[in-house]
């Protein structure tokens, strides 16, 4: 992801890669990789992090330079999905010139916003990046619904 704060969080954390890597069940070049942007970290994983060190998603993926501790993130996909097509609405978009606006697919978009899949890390990051949105109020996280700088 780009402007993460992944490594930040790891080392104020005192926790090695190799550490972390551990805790994810992935090695240190996959932590290392998820760090410097060379790979994206998977969702579920992003979460698990969040919750585990009490981390918001906005703050792990750069999006804010606060963290704000707002408790546990429940995965649900469907709830996800219903949050990603109010915004959209809210926005006055299409599903397709939303994915044209963020590079991507209507096809795959859609997946995620009925429901069908759970969104990935780089989606839900292009989204909120874009339309300056907080990832945390995708996931129910928070009321706020625009990134808090």
């Amino acid at each position: 992801m780009i402007d993460n704060n992944l490594k930040n969080c790891r080392e104020e954390l005192e926790m090695t890669q190799e550490e972390l890597g551990y805790v994810f069940g992935v090695s240190k070049n996959t932590v290392s990789g998820w760090e410097n942007a060379h790979d994206t970290m998977p969702f579920n994983k992003l979460i698990k992090f969040c919750n585990l060190y009490d981390y918001s998603l906005d703050f792990v993926c750069g999006l804010t330079r606060k963290n704000t501790k707002y408790g546990k993130i429940n995965t649900n996909k469907e709830k996800i999905g219903k949050k990603l097509k109010y915004l959209r609405v809210q926005l006055n978009l299409s599903q397709q010139a939303l994915a044209d606006d963020c590079n991507f697919s209507q096809a795959t978009y859609s997946t995620y916003e009925t429901g069908k899949f759970l969104i990935n890390s780089i989606t839900i990051y292009t989204i909120c990046k874009t339309y300056n949105i907080s990832m945390d109020y995708i996931v129910g996280r928070t009321n706020n619904l625009k990134i808090q700088k």
